[in-house]
């Protein structure tokens, strides 16, 4: 595909591929350089923010524990990525430039291993080696650190959990693939192909579960590049057959008969806008829409929030799925027809649709997030940028140089530029709406961008931008409670006129579906505000809203224990704040925050027995010693006499 004699085209008088590679490197700083500049968005809140299991001040066994095993993201809390903003405050406390800084770092070597990988894979593809290749590999991994679709893994700090997560399964699949050369050239290197995908998936998923695709990408090498061989061609490799038997197919159904159940009770989606199914067809129209946003993007597509994504009713409801699921199938084909021909178009193509395979398909995740493009923009690259830097004596060739250098000057362009709109929290949140009028949260952030620069002041130009902001939110189509939240606490902290029709929105939105997370955490500002004295409702109280809620079947645990705090701090009702804690105790009993607002409510009410017990139940999760000051806190007032 891109054999050729270097010095008939006047390439010993072409940079090298490790200078394009280092200009690459320096073009990404460059354009994300105004970023660092940045604040913390979103979930960088709960997650390092307001975590103060990562807020290190010393280096010890049980706060190390603490901080690893305190990310409320996952089930499997990643502790890898969790470590990691720990240090990161260890060294320079909460600043956000260092954090991203972190990030950067992390994004350049990945885009080195990417660098070293296409290389390898060019080389099995094409069947030789020359200098060129090494061109067309700087290429790609130039234009993979460059491109726009990236940006959120880099900028959003808590995303480093997919950077991280992905300089593993990028340095194992480069060890693979160098590994199993080794195997069909010397028959040696059995062990360092297990060790390569064993080793780091096992450390990738402690950074996020994404990592587990790590040997379905070496599967789909192995399968079109190396075709299961030894160094004989005529024989399969039973060591590699049974390797991936052990280390995918295994743990893939193990995987599956594990999700299943959950993935199949309606419950489990109760909270969502849509279903199994819908989401299914759903995912079709936005993986499809992947391809146009990493390869030619444009800034209403890459806007960040995308919660106004439609979701698909039908085959036909929107059309575009129906289309969508036409195009995917075609992609499938196209790899299986290529898979000789054309290789490297069939593995690109599997790497794009197998990095999807987790986040598109059966979670009950978010619909849409940019940063799910990760790996999987690579695999685009893959698929087009050999076919674009050809041998000068191909036809066309001049054209699709040209037409790559556009695309990499397009991408480099858009990302310098919305990087230098993370630069700055009020930038940030004006770009965000523009880009995406539609998106409730987009909305809602610029709105809440305004009444942070009013610092609560009357007098303050941003009041009434923040009101005007904020008001169109509330109005947007399946918006949560946050901008109704965000207006009766500017109004009540600057001693204003609460409007009764922003109560009566918060409640209706309650009633009519079941809360989420969103809500849950407006409903809880809400409550903290009040019982802070920081916010006077006028005579009005939360009931209604957190009635509202609870009259869902299988109302969320989170907003049990929310009401549970508000009967306590600011009903005065022990009764109601001991049912709603025990209730929320029982619906999830290895969350250890409501095991510990249990055991203080009891032990306040004289109850000792019974917290004595839910104590016990708090030191059952104490792994690795992360509860150790809170089990000693309880512990020392349990002992307390009664007065």
């Amino acid at each position: 595909m891109l054999r050729g004699d270097p010095k008939a085209h006047g390439s010993s008088a072409l940079p090298s591929a490790r200078t394009w590679m280092l200009v690459g490197l320096l073009l990404t700083i460059a354009a994300y350089w105004s970023g660092l500049s940045g604040a913390f968005l979103f979930d960088d809140y709960p997650n390092i923010v307001n975590n103060q299991a990562l807020h290190l001040k010393d280096l010890d066994v049980p706060g190390l524990s603490r901080a690893a095993l305190s990310s409320p993201s996952s089930e499997l809390k990643r502790p890898l990525a969790s470590l990691s903003f720990a240090f990161n405050h260890l060294a320079t406390g909460l600043d956000p430039f260092w954090m991203k800084a972190t990030n950067l770092i992390i994004h350049l070597l990945n885009g080195l291993l990417v660098y070293g990988l296409a290389k390898r894979l060019l080389r099995l593809a094409d069947g030789g080696d020359t200098p060129r290749l090494g061109g067309v590999a700087a290429a790609i991994a130039s234009g993979w650190l460059l491109l726009p679709i990236n940006l959120s893994a880099v900028l959003y700090v808590v995303q480093r959990m997919e950077g991280l997560a992905n300089l593993f399964v990028l340095f194992g699949l480069w060890l693979y693939v160098k590994s199993r050369q080794r195997m069909q050239s010397r028959g040696t290197g059995v062990w360092l192909c297990i060790a390569s995908l064993a080793i780091p998936t096992a450390l990738g998923v402690l950074a996020k579960e994404s990592a587990v695709m790590l040997p379905l990408y070496a599967f789909c090498v192995e399968w079109l590049l190396f075709g299961f061989l030894t160094s004989r061609a005529d024989r399969r490799d039973v060591r590699i057959l049974a390797t991936f038997a052990l280390l995918l197919a295994v743990p893939l159904v193990a995987g599956l008969l594990w999700l299943l159940p959950s993935v199949l009770n309606p419950e489990n989606w109760a909270a969502r806008d849509f279903t199994l199914g819908t989401r299914l067809l759903s995912e079709t129209r936005i993986v499809t829409g992947y391809i146009p946003w990493t390869l030619f993007p444009t800034p209403s597509s890459l806007s960040f929030y995308h919660d106004q994504v439609e979701v698909s009713a039908g085959l036909f409801s929107p059309w575009t799925t129906f289309a969508s699921i036409i195009f995917l199938v075609a992609l499938a084909v196209i790899v299986w027809t290529m898979r000789k021909r054309a290789p490297l178009v069939s593995l690109g193509l599997t790497f794009f649709l197998g990095g999807h395979l987790l986040t598109g398909t059966i979670l009950p995740l978010d619909l849409v997030y940019e940063h799910r493009n990760y790996f999987a923009s690579f695999g685009l690259l893959l698929t087009i940028v050999p076919f674009l830097a050809v041998d000068s004596a191909r036809s066309f060739a001049r054209f699709r140089w040209m037409l790559l250098g556009l695309l990499l000057a397009g991408w480099f362009s858009l990302t310098t530029f919305t990087a230098y709109a993370w630069g700055d929290p009020l930038r940030l949140a004006r770009d965000l709406a523009t880009r995406n009028p539609n998106s409730p949260r987009a909305q809602y952030e610029l709105g809440f961008t305004y009444v942070v620069y009013s610092h609560y002041l009357p007098s303050s130009p941003f009041v009434s931008l923040a009101y005007e902001q904020l008001e169109l939110a509330a109005s947007l189509p399946r918006s949560p409670i946050l901008a109704e939240q965000a207006l009766i606490m500017m109004s009540a902290r600057m001693g204003s006129p609460q409007n009764e029709e922003w109560w009566n929105n918060l409640i209706i939105k309650m009633a009519r579906r079941k809360a989420s997370a969103d809500d849950i955490s407006a409903l809880a500002a809400l409550a903290t505000c009040q019982a802070n004295g920081d916010c006077d409702y006028q005579g009005r109280t939360l009931v209604p809203a957190f009635l509202a809620g609870l009259a869902h079947a299988n109302p969320e645990p989170r907003l049990m224990a929310t009401y549970a705090e508000y009967a306590w701090n600011v009903l005065r009702d022990p009764d109601l704040a001991l049912r709603m804690a025990r209730e929320a105790a029982r619906a999830s009993p290895t969350e250890p925050a409501y095991q510990v607002t249990l055991v203080r409510i009891l032990t306040a009410l004289g109850n000792k027995e019974e917290a004595e017990r839910a104590l016990g139940g708090l030191r059952a999760l104490n792994h690795g010693g992360q509860l150790d000051d809170e089990i000693e806190k309880l512990t020392r007032v349990l002992a307390e006499p009664a007065h």
